[in-house]
């Protein structure tokens, strides 16, 4: 979500006139995108902010948007002073307007109520969610793959998550605005979209989606029926999406993978916890049994159908039983690959008025436990495609060996395979599996 964001503001500023630098030591504006999903991800945000404002050696606007202006208000400009400017993430469509105040100002700027801050709304929708980069590298990933954000904020409240707070309430943006959206992209030649929101099957649940006219469905509810309308996008070649929820794994969206030739067979579904104690504690609003159950309605209809998750290790209370409950589910749906993340408070969060009892040297252990599970389990589970024909999208030399290329099959697997003539970047080849390693698979063209 923020590098969709990060790149709707760069398609903006590029239409107000502006020309992306090459790189910090060139750039007139600098804007660093937060995350304060976690700790460490807000203190990188700052730090780097302040490294920027500390090395200023020329007029230069510095900017920051994100989760960790909203989280933090009119405080931002108390760690930051020199700061330009900090805008809340539901209200980035305003900093073309921001900047260009800014340069109408003069520079450098007066500090002393100069600054601008922009805290947005819990419902606010924000201008320029449909913007693109006109005409992305053609050797580029961005070239043929995009991101398309449908449901903006969250109303789950987990208990240990911030995002409800920083990122506002759920909002689905009308079908029509996306069908045209990703029409537009695969027009410029975009084969491939992922669709973004904080619990992307809750899509048309707290508001409507679809109106009257929007055309004929065979399915009732709005996230299936909108798979449904993309599907008839002519050009494009895969749909993507996440994050998932066991709750919105319905016997429809299971029918929509089945029948689907361009929805892929991945799904991301945070788990967090195997614990059903846990579980409720976190307020994730299923049990392990209904969780395994979603599993299997996924498995069921084919066997290779790849899921990744995300799990929190040390919460509030966790004990070793609980923990060994998080492995044995972990096990036992079988998991492609896994996220693992160690527990850390969020300020505003119910957890974080628990006391955080488990020790920071346990929580490495338990982090350490799951990573090396989910080697082997990986590795079984891409040794089940040797021999087996992937369709790949080409995503370009490979990172570590540049005479091999590589891309990713249906299951969003990395695939790594020897070109033997002229490849182009999004185009999709038969790749036969040769050898399997935990997180790649291994193949030569079929």
């Amino acid at each position: 979500m923020n590098v969709r964001d990060s790149e709707a503001v760069g398609a903006m500023l590029e239409a107000a006139g502006h020309i992306r630098a090459e790189g910090e030591a060139d750039a007139d504006i600098i804007i660093v995108n937060s995350c304060t999903v976690r700790q460490k991800a807000e203190e990188k945000a700052i730090g780097k902010c302040g490294n920027l404002n500390a090395l200023k050696d020329r007029p230069r606007i510095v900017g920051l948007m994100g989760c960790a202006v909203k989280r933090l208000g009119a405080d931002v400009f108390k760690k930051l002073p020199k700061l330009d400017f900090a805008v809340g993430p539901r209200r980035f469509g305003m900093i073309p307007k921001i900047i260009s105040d800014l340069q109408e100002a003069g520079y450098p700027l007066e500090r002393k109520g100069a600054q601008r801050l922009e805290i947005p709304d819990e419902d606010e929708v924000p201008d320029g969610l449909d913007a693109h980069p006109d005409a992305p590298a053609k050797d580029s990933a961005e070239a043929f793959r995009s991101y398309v954000t449908i449901l903006l904020g969250c109303d789950n409240r987990c208990s240990y998550c911030i995002v409800p707070d920083v990122r506002g309430h759920e909002y689905s943006r009308p079908a029509k605005e996306v069908v045209a959206e990703v029409s537009s992209l695969a027009s410029r030649g975009v084969k491939e979209v992922c669709l973004l929101g904080q619990s992307v099957l809750r899509y048309g649940v707290r508001n409507r989606a679809w109106f009257d006219g929007d055309g004929e469905s065979s399915y009732a509810e709005s996230f299936p029926r909108l798979l449904e309308a993309l599907e008839k996008v002519d050009g494009l070649e895969r749909i993507r999406f996440t994050s998932a929820h066991p709750k919105g794994c319905t016997d429809e969206l299971v029918r929509v993978f089945r029948e689907s030739r361009k929805v892929c067979r991945h799904l991301h579904l945070p788990v967090q916890s195997g614990s059903d104690r846990i579980l409720a504690e976190m307020g994730r609003r299923y049990t392990r049994a209904e969780y395994l159950a979603a599993v299997r309605k996924l498995r069921e209809f084919d066997p290779e159908f790849a899921l990744t998750t995300d799990v929190i290790v040390g919460y509030p209370g966790e004990t070793e039983a609980d923990f060994e409950e998080t492995r044995s589910l972990m096990e036992e749906a079988g998991f492609d690959n896994a996220f693992i993340f160690k527990y850390s408070p969020r300020p505003g969060t119910r957890s974080a008025a628990l006391p955080d009892d488990v020790p920071t040297a346990e929580k490495e252990r338990r982090d350490q436990v799951l990573l090396a599970d989910q080697e082997k389990r990986g590795l079984k589970r891409n040794q089940m495609l040797v021999g087996t024909v992937r369709e790949v999208l080409v995503e370009g030399p490979s990172l570590r060996n540049k005479v091999r290329w590589s891309g990713r099959d249906s299951g969003n697997r990395i695939v790594v395979f020897e070109p033997s003539g002229p490849l182009e970047i999004g185009s999709l080849v038969q790749v036969r599996i040769t050898e399997a390693h935990p997180q790649i698979l291994v193949g030569e063209l079929a």
